[in-house]
């Protein structure tokens, strides 16, 4: 899924026909993804590697069979040493193994359970705002609209005077509407789409200024 720069100017349009009708401003980022979830991938492969161990404790013969493969049948029964090295080299190609296939970043996204991948996006969501839109205008009215693309999720995070006047549920229609037209391969439209429900809720509560300045970027940041 990719922007286009046909993408990048609606974005940007956007939100300068959102603000004129506001005292707010609205930043949109858009990230290929929020974390790389390498602890996921690991975490998937230690299982992996208990699974292989749990399988060798229901059935120890399998391990005498393993061993069978490599030792001299002539040695007789095998040493409870030689059965932990099987063990051991089967744990380490387990983990190999699995930690390989999870390098594929798709298959990695799909075993990621979805109550940690909504924690990583409102994290780097939170930062980004923090950086770029909070505190930054005159009367706080900065609005952060963040999309991540890999995992399909969206945030919007508001400025102090925002926040106290806008009950986060208010967003609920912005939200719709660009994480379904994200699902569809549109990211474009649905970060219009957002822009524009999010400029009728700002346009309610904090009508343009007289002397009101742009005071962040309109353009579409994409990190």
């Amino acid at each position: 899924m990719q922007l286009t720069d046909t993408d990048r100017a609606r974005v940007a349009a956007a939100v300068a026909e959102a603000e004129r009708s506001t005292a707010g401003e609205i930043v949109t980022i858009v990230a290929r993804r929020s974390d790389k979830y390498h602890d996921v991938a690991l975490h998937w492969a230690v299982l992996a590697m208990l699974f292989v161990l749990a399988l060798l404790a229901l059935w120890p013969d399998a391990a005498v069979r393993l061993h069978g493969l490599v030792a001299d049948p002539w040695d007789g029964a095998p040493a409870p040493g030689g059965l932990f090295t099987v063990a051991l080299v089967l744990l380490v190609v387990t983990f190999l193994v699995v930690r390989l296939a999870l390098a594929y970043m798709p298959l990695r996204l799909a075993l990621t359970p979805g109550s940690t991948a909504a924690r990583r996006v409102h994290t780097r969501a939170l930062m980004l705002f923090r950086t770029a839109a909070e505190a930054r205008t005159l009367e706080a009215t900065g609005v952060l609209l963040y999309l991540s693309l890999d995992e399909h999720r969206a945030e919007i995070i508001a400025d102090s005077s925002i926040h106290n006047r806008v009950d986060p549920k208010v967003w609920g229609a912005a939200m719709a509407a660009l994480i379904a037209a994200t699902r569809d391969g549109r990211p474009g439209d649905g970060m219009a789409e957002a822009v524009r429900q999010i400029g009728l809720v700002l346009a309610e509560q904090f009508p343009p200024r007289a002397d009101d300045t742009n005071e962040l970027p309109d353009r579409l940041i994409e990190l």
